[in-house]
């Protein structure tokens, strides 16, 4: 496995940058040094419409992305990345776009509550109340709700897929399919990847245990509790099929491809797709990285067929 020329590239301009000690991170700079770094969209054929819906503790900003000219469409509800702590919509803002163009469908992304403000489970509590008013909304969007599917990347696809469980053990909400980018799928610092990955990647090991500082309060166990650690759910039957990309650097890399592995062994369809060269947040970099191009055009075209995109 060796890391590809233009991830290495990027990394080397990167890690130039002064270190940092964890200890000495304040979650407000680090999501303004994140919002610096992000661009706004410049896709093509995209509409996009800024909306507050609401949610269990107070309003939920929304982006909704639209192919232009498109009819009722497939919808994508999605979840930003950042550890729970930093992200939102604007930060994300050229991926979302971009899946929408290559899959057809619409996509809403959501501006879920963050961590330490509001620790866990509230972006999972915004998270899944955003779905369910998308789906009983479905008319006034033009989507087709019982072509629902969930998707995010980082923490966000933590979200996206311990949705999925709430909505098979609890109901109310229909979901078709699941997007998971190198998600978080268990609260664990010893895994090879977490070992040989943990710093030089962007993420880092210690960047990892910060994050979980600042999301979980004292009162859950997060290596038994599925909302946390969805890998070490009692049962992974009947969830919706998913797609699974990983990569290579990245220290969540081998919970990724445990988590596709558990589901395929519970009977759920999955298809996990492994960047080897790549590591953690490139996804997003499309403008700078080959590999996140192809990786956004054949996670859309696997959208577009589980969603019977026409």
């Amino acid at each position: 496995m060796t890391l590809h020329p233009q991830a290495k590239a990027l990394l080397d301009v990167m890690n130039l940058a002064p270190e940092v000690p964890t200890e000495d991170l304040v979650h407000h700079d680090l999501r303004s040094q994140y919002a610096a770094l992000s661009m706004p969209a410049t896709v093509e054929g995209v509409i996009t419409e800024d909306r507050i819906i609401p949610g269990p503790l107070g309003d939920i900003p929304i982006r909704i992305y639209r192919p232009e000219g498109a009819g009722i469409t497939p919808v994508v509800v999605y979840f930003h990345g950042g550890g729970w702590v930093i992200g939102d919509i604007d930060t994300h803002d050229g991926g979302c776009a971009s899946i929408t163009a290559a899959s057809k469908c619409t996509l809403v992304s959501v501006d879920y509550r963050l961590a330490p403000e509001f620790p866990f489970p509230a972006a999972i509590e915004d998270a899944y109340a955003a779905a369910v008013w998308v789906q009983e909304n479905a008319e006034e969007l033009r989507v087709d709700g019982s072509r629902l599917a969930v998707s995010g990347d980082s923490a966000g696809g933590n979200i996206a897929t311990v949705i999925t469980h709430i909505a098979r053990d609890v109901g109310g909400l229909e979901i078709a399919f699941q997007l998971l980018v190198y998600p978080t799928t268990d609260y664990e610092f010893t895994s090879e990847s977490m070992i040989d990955n943990s710093e030089g990647y962007l993420l880092t090991t210690e960047m990892m245990r910060w994050f979980y500082g600042h999301y979980l309060n004292g009162d859950v166990d997060a290596v038994s509790d599925p909302r946390v650690s969805p890998l070490r759910a009692d049962d992974l039957s009947d969830l919706p099929p998913a797609y699974i990309i990983t990569a290579g650097y990245d220290p969540l890399r081998d919970q990724g491809n445990a988590y596709a592995e558990a589901m395929a062994a519970a009977g759920v369809k999955v298809e996990l797709v492994h960047y080897a060269g790549m590591f953690h947040g490139f996804f997003g970099l499309e403008s700078i990285l080959d590999t996140a191009g192809e990786a956004i055009a054949h996670a859309s075209a696997a959208l577009r067929v589980a969603l019977a995109v026409e």
